[in-house]
């Protein structure tokens, strides 16, 4: 049940902007023209950028709020410290490389408002540069395997679809991408957001796995629609991109995981990622390689704080949308490239 809030607006729409004044630059003009307003307020959080994008909002923009974070929090405090000044009923955490289009809003923000239980959303994510492509990034929107791997409707691995209508009906999700995450203010502000210190990378599928362990659902609207660049902040193959996406997707598992598929999964994934490692080894990726160890080291040393925040959120047996079986035996060995090729049946309902 919605929780009644003292908000100033129904909708925010953030930008949390690191060094992006080119993409303020080109993005920003069309998120004004394609957002409605009084009801929707458009805020850039800058995270304490050393390029001119102060300047550039303060210059170019007066009218639109500014949050100024007084250091580089990373995505997920970044957006913690600068939501806890905005009041509104919802969110909106919209990357500064992201091309709106007319009506973007208000069909995501209809259907949470007649679904109380939805605690957040994702529009379809189309490619920027291929615009009949879905977008890396969240596609369709998000899955997850039983190990952890995460994955898209559109997107398998490295293998992107094309969009042909074939995920355009409502469905509920397991995560929800960062990129353009619609997102119910008052549950985020209550269960903390997305988790600070996961820096950046995988903290949106924490916070929806946290969601659904306590009931409620992530959902994909099809009526929006946004073009996203992608790989704005880190380059996508990148030694600290590789440790946080490692590292990170431990911390989910053991933070969310039931109590009784904790410990095999946890060691069926200490072999996945050897494994993954030796990959980049033979690759010539040495410091990717060094990068998976050092994730692993820091996992364990981040363990007891795990505990205690997974000691704060219930563990249900079963939630929808994970695939119980290996995403990675699916693609490498059998050659599934396509989410239409996973069996429907190994999906938790």
């Amino acid at each position: 049940m919605e929780r009644v809030m003292d908000y100033e607006v129904e909708t925010a729409v953030v930008i949390l902007n690191w060094n992006g004044r080119a993409f303020l630059e080109k993005f920003l003009p069309r998120l004004i023209e394609c957002t409605p307003g009084p009801d929707t307020e458009i805020i850039v959080a800058d995270n304490y950028s050393s390029d001119d994008s102060v300047d550039f909002m303060q210059r170019n923009y007066p009218e639109i709020r500014l949050i100024r974070n007084s250091e580089n929090w990373g995505f997920a405090k970044g957006y913690n410290v600068a939501l806890r000044q905005v009041k509104a009923r919802f969110f909106v955490l919209l990357n500064s490389d992201i091309e709106v289009t007319p009506r973007w809003v208000e069909p995501v923000i209809a259907k949470m408002k007649a679904d109380p239980m939805v605690a957040a959303a994702q529009p379809k994510l189309l490619s920027y540069d291929h615009r009949e492509q879905f977008e890396y990034a969240g596609a369709a929107g998000g899955f997850i395997d039983y190990l952890g791997y995460p994955f898209c409707r559109g997107r398998v691995f490295d293998q992107v679809e094309m969009d042909h209508g074939q995920y355009d009906q409502d469905c509920e999700l397991f995560w929800a991408t960062g990129a353009a995450l619609f997102v119910r203010a008052d549950l985020y502000l209550e269960h903390g957001g997305l988790d600070d210190d996961f820096f950046a990378h995988m903290e949106e599928i924490d916070f929806c796995w946290r969601m659904k362990n306590l009931g409620y659902k992530i959902m994909y609207y099809p009526q929006s629609v946004v073009y996203h660049i992608g790989g704005g902040t880190l380059p996508k193959s990148s030694p600290r991109k590789t440790y946080l996406n490692f590292r990170n997707n431990m911390a989910l598992l053991y933070k969310n995981l039931p109590d009784k598929a904790l410990k095999p999964v946890m060691r069926k994934r200490k072999w996945m990622d050897l494994l993954a490692a030796l990959m980049f080894l033979a690759k010539g990726q040495g410091e990717d390689f060094k990068a998976v160890f050092k994730a692993r080291s820091d996992f364990k040393a981040w363990k007891p704080a795990l505990t205690r925040k997974r000691g704060q959120i219930p563990h249900p047996g079963h939630l929808q949308g994970i695939y119980r079986k290996s995403l990675v035996l699916a693609h490498y060995l059998h050659g599934v490239k396509r989410f239409d090729q996973l069996d429907i049946r190994c999906f938790d309902k």
